[in-house]
């Protein structure tokens, strides 16, 4: 029989994750490979070269579509290259980030455009970011990846909701009405849209719907009952003061980032067993602890309670709870490992990635470290901790030149074999707006 995955389950979960995360804690070493200066600086190079290459291609603006292409193909190579020298992938791993995972966002935005011209890059990148998450998952569960219907309206549904959720500027009151008119579509009512943002989220939940029958599915759509709820209560964290204890803040971030990759990994193929659901919610724990790393100082900036802003407020550096977080990656990964699905090859390049995450967020997030972490994790990277800062802080004030980047990679070619369906218009849709309808939704 297949679990069912109440809330019930979800926090039972979160529990037993816990238990992994309080077994994670070790004295104050870090694990792993270590880098030369020399080896950083040639890593250096390499990302260097390839950036200009990038940038210079932005800068010509191609205005026709063969020239949009030919700009595509010098991009992918120079990223082949980057890939090889910066981070010392073999040609296996590049060939399947170029691809299969690169085609994956590059669907997803050119759906996203067409759906909703006013997404922004960044809303779109978010989206792809959740995408990639839930086709990362595709392999260890024995499936090719490649982008679904299902997999793209669960993650656009984001900039719709979560985003939104999050925004200062709406009340409480409009917040709680938008989120149970959500739980009510998600739950299978067929609710007239009161605005566009509804219309949207109402058409991206019917792409699931269509993929996955709620008869036939049922897990699907607990997942994406888990992490609404999930969502909803996160909000306390927004501006909670001191009223959520340690425990708390810690579990409504398990529960989180736990379901929010329960949910990628049931829309894979519409079911999980045991194993399968028991590592997805532990790899997003992982990726939901990592993001609250990077988002520390802006967390504390806007009040946002997580374990990491918490700390930081209280004058305690984050050398231990990053010791603990690499080697709670180092148990996910041994979950990993028990899949039967996925090859060596594949399963170390996720390690990879994840190692990369938290120590990019170290390097970006250097004020609240001691200097002595600060050097010993320097020395497990691929690239100094200053230069990613520096080159961060160069990508950030070229937004415009990325932008243009970006347009370049979403023009398709002759033989582009989109699985997914064409956009329709969500003001177009059967759950077309009410005007009259009461939904509080500020805009």
């Amino acid at each position: 029989m297949r679990q069912l995955f109440s809330w019930s389950w979800v926090e039972a979960q979160v529990e037993q994750t816990l238990e992994i995360w309080n077994a994670s804690v070790a004295p104050s070493a870090l694990a792993g490979r270590r880098f030369s200066l020399k080896e950083q600086q040639e890593r250096e190079k390499a990302y260097d070269a390839e950036l200009q290459a990038t940038e210079r291609e932005a800068k010509r603006v191609p205005r026709t579509k063969s020239e949009r292409l030919a700009a595509q193909e010098r991009i992918t190579a120079s990223f082949a290259r980057f890939s090889t020298i910066a981070l010392d992938l073999q040609h296996e791993a590049v060939q399947l980030l170029i691809d299969d995972f690169l085609p994956v966002g590059t669907r997803l935005a050119r759906w996203a455009r067409r759906f909703d011209a006013r997404l922004s890059m960044d809303d779109i990148i978010q989206a792809c970011r959740n995408a990639w998450t839930a086709c990362g998952l595709q392999p260890l569960l024995g499936e090719r990846v490649h982008i679904t219907p299902s997999i793209l309206g669960y993650s656009l549904l984001y900039p719709y909701s979560d985003n939104y959720l999050d925004r200062a500027d709406i009340s409480a009151q409009a917040k709680l009405r938008f989120s149970e008119r959500f739980r009510a579509r998600l739950r299978g009512e067929r609710l007239s849209a009161g605005n566009d943002r509804e219309a949207a989220l109402w058409t991206l939940v019917t792409l699931i719907e269509e993929q996955y029958p709620r008869v036939r599915y049922s897990q699907v759509f607990d997942c994406l009952l888990a992490i609404h709820r999930a969502q909803e209560e996160s909000i306390a964290q927004i501006s909670g003061g001191d009223s959520c204890g340690h425990d708390e803040v810690l579990r409504m971030s398990c529960a989180k980032g736990g379901s929010s990759v329960l949910a990628d990994a049931c829309l894979t193929r519409g079911w999980l067993n045991e194993e399968e659901s028991r590592f997805s919610f532990e790899w997003g724990v992982l990726l939901q602890l990592g993001d609250d790393l990077q988002d520390v100082r802006e967390d504390m900036q806007r009040d946002s309670i997580t374990l990491f802003s918490r700390a930081a407020e209280l004058g305690r550096p984050l050398d231990d709870l990053v010791i603990q977080l690499l080697n709670f990656s180092e148990r996910v990964g041994a979950r990993m490992d028990e899949l039967p699905d996925g090859t060596p090859m594949f399963k170390e390049l996720l390690r990879m990635s994840w190692r990369s995450l938290i120590l990019g967020a170290v390097a970006e997030s250097y004020e609240f470290f001691t200097p002595e972490f600060l050097e010993e994790a320097e020395r497990c990277s691929p690239f100094r901790f200053a230069f990613l800062r520096a080159r961060q802080k160069r990508l950030t004030s070229r937004h415009g030149l990325y932008a243009v980047l970006f347009d370049i990679l979403l023009e398709p070619s002759d033989d582009d074999d989109s699985e997914i369906p064409l956009p329709i218009d969500p003001r177009l849709s059967c759950f077309k707006a009410d005007e009259s309808a009461d939904v509080g939704v500020a805009e």
